[in-house]
């Protein structure tokens, strides 16, 4: 077995070796992958150093592996991809990682550039498909700087603000030979690793927004995933607790502040927003998730990573971009004004709507009530149990109802809305995190976008919990529809599929629940059995999640 070459010493090999060489030298051990004669010289260099490929059914599994592989870690995911038509089918994975800011980078195999426009197979230009949504696209014409390029590339995923970077390379320039130095691992710029001290660079008006906590009253603050993936969440916290500001998450946000805080609220957030005099939202987007930014007549602080992700479409108090860490330090102090009537306020608040989910919780009626499933699963879900979702109106129920206590256990879609996320959010997971409890909330939906990868999750032994809420329908689509127009088209599927049949088939533990009494049983059975098992629970198409838009 070749180990990785220490740095400056001179490499010969193929344009594989130094692909694998590249991601060595960055501490990633693992790619992503569907087999492609285009990429092989990669997996003959990862082969040779003892590096994982994992491999997948579908380019969309691999890649949205790759891409929860970011999130999670804070360093790219790396998913491998044959030219053309396993490029577009990761295109949907590109663009959820370039909303979300997860770090990853796409290695894709080329038609060769010595026959190009005469027709090889899957010959495509894929630059004009992902420039758009990559902070760095390039095609590699030239062996001797495959290794430099990965190392850029990696250098462009991992730089606030994050997100995915692409390189392909044509057929003969992969399976060419060189010699090259030993990359080294690239720092990116700006940008700290988590527990690592912050660099300066940050822009905007920080006294401003210093100034307007000062002077608030009401104060709110929300975090979300960005918060997360620069490495935040300490400071976050010291933010929070310092300055008694009640705090709600979203996103990878979920956990920065552990749900049974006493400062920590979800339920009662539009009251909150509603009634607050000062907003600061750290790490998110002010988009449709969050009312575009309309808080009443609350002053605005957003706080992102990068002058490029602050809000321009609402006046805001203060806009501040730069290392996150070092934002929130700046903001933290002593309490200043007397929060105790504010934080009670909106502890009532949660409490009252808290005792206003019990009846559906606690339903008894058939079909089962979305938010029975809910009532029985969370009291068995561990402390640090890894989340992931998939789906509309199920998963909505999951936002509601499931608490969070660890940063970095929430997997959703973000804010590009895709399905079909689940089994490569769930493979990542579960290979790194072997020992923890891990649950996919799964509409039926977004099953049908990726039940093939369940055979990969049975292949890599990933022991997964998955809860299939089936209803029969496109619940996010029907409900809206019959409220617009009085009637509803194409938004009906199969009642009762067997999803839990179709886990069986493929090597898993599978069963079907249609009574409410019947639910904390199978839920123990999944948990207690080794690799993935899916509850596939029949739910009341008639219980739509209450919602005032799905569009924004």
């Amino acid at each position: 077995m070749r180990h990785h070459a220490p740095v400056g010493e001179r490499i010969s090999g193929h344009g594989g070796d130094f692909v694998a060489e590249a991601l060595r030298a960055h501490g990633i051990d693992r790619v992503f992958t569907l087999s492609g004669g285009h990429v092989f010289p990669i997996y003959d260099g990862l082969r040779a150093r003892g590096m994982r490929i994992v491999d997948t059914r579908h380019e969309q599994a691999a890649a949205f592996a790759a891409e929860a592989q970011g999130k999670l870690t804070r360093t790219p995911g790396v998913a491998v991809l044959t030219a053309g038509p396993g490029v577009t089918n990761a295109m949907s994975a590109i663009a959820a990682a370039s909303f979300s800011g997860s770090p990853m980078l796409v290695i894709a195999g080329r038609a060769p550039a010595v026959r190009w426009g005469q027709g090889s197979l899957q010959e495509i230009d894929h630059l004009p498909l992902v420039s758009p949504l990559c902070s760095l696209a390039e095609t590699v014409f030239e062996t001797s700087m495959i290794g430099e390029r990965t190392t850029a590339a990696l250098r462009a995923a991992g730089s606030r603000h994050r997100g995915p970077a692409f390189l392909d390379i044509p057929l003969e320039v992969l399976y060419g030979r060189d010699e090259i130095e030993a990359p080294g691992r690239p720092a990116a710029p700006g940008s700290a690793a988590p527990g690592e001290a912050a660099p300066a660079g940050i822009e905007g008006d920080l006294d401003a927004a210093a100034r307007a906590l000062e002077a608030a009253e009401r104060p709110v603050l929300l975090l979300g995933s960005d918060v997360w993936s620069g490495g935040a969440e300490g400071a976050g916290r010291v933010l929070v607790e310092s300055r008694r500001i009640p705090v709600f998450m979203n996103g990878m946000g979920r956990g920065i502040v552990p749900a049974d805080h006493a400062l920590a609220f979800a339920a009662c957030r539009g009251r909150a927003l509603a009634r607050a005099d000062l907003v600061i939202v750290a790490g998110t987007p002010l988009d449709f998730r969050l009312g575009f930014g309309a808080f009443g007549g609350a002053a605005v602080v957003h706080v992102a990573d990068h002058p490029s992700v602050l809000a321009r479409h609402r006046d805001l108090a203060a806009g501040v971009a730069g290392p996150i860490p070092a934002i929130l330090e700046a903001l933290a102090g002593p309490p200043g004004r007397d929060r105790d009537a504010w934080l009670a306020e909106l502890r009532a608040a949660e409490r009252e709507k808290r005792a206003g989910f019990q009846s559906d919780l606690r339903s008894g009626g058939m079909p089962i009530h979305p938010a029975r499933v809910y009532g029985e699963l969370v009291p068995r879900l561990a402390r640090d149990a890894v989340l992931v979702l998939d789906g509309g109106d199920f998963v909505s129920y999951a936002g509601a109802f499931v608490e969070v206590f660890e940063p970095g256990a929430w997997l959703d879609a973000g804010p590009f809305g895709c399905l079909g996320t689940a089994p490569g959010y769930a493979l990542a997971a579960g290979l790194l995190y072997p020992g923890r409890q891990l649950v996919v909330l799964l509409g039926d939906g977004a099953a049908g976008f990726g039940m093939g990868d369940w055979d990969t999750l049975v292949r890599f032994g990933i022991d997964c919990t998955i809860v299939c809420g089936n209803n029969g329908i496109w619940g996010l689509e029907k409900h809206p529809m019959r409220l617009l127009y009085g009637y509803d088209v194409a938004a009906e599927l199969r009642p009762e599929t067997r999803y839990d049949e179709v886990m069986r088939a493929l090597g898993g533990h599978g069963e079907l629940v249609r009574d409410p009494a019947d639910l904390g049983a199978a839920f123990g059975r999944a948990l207690a059995t080794p690799g993935p098992s899916l509850v596939n629970v029949v739910t009341d198409p008639a219980v739509a999640y209450p919602r005032s838009s799905s569009l924004g």
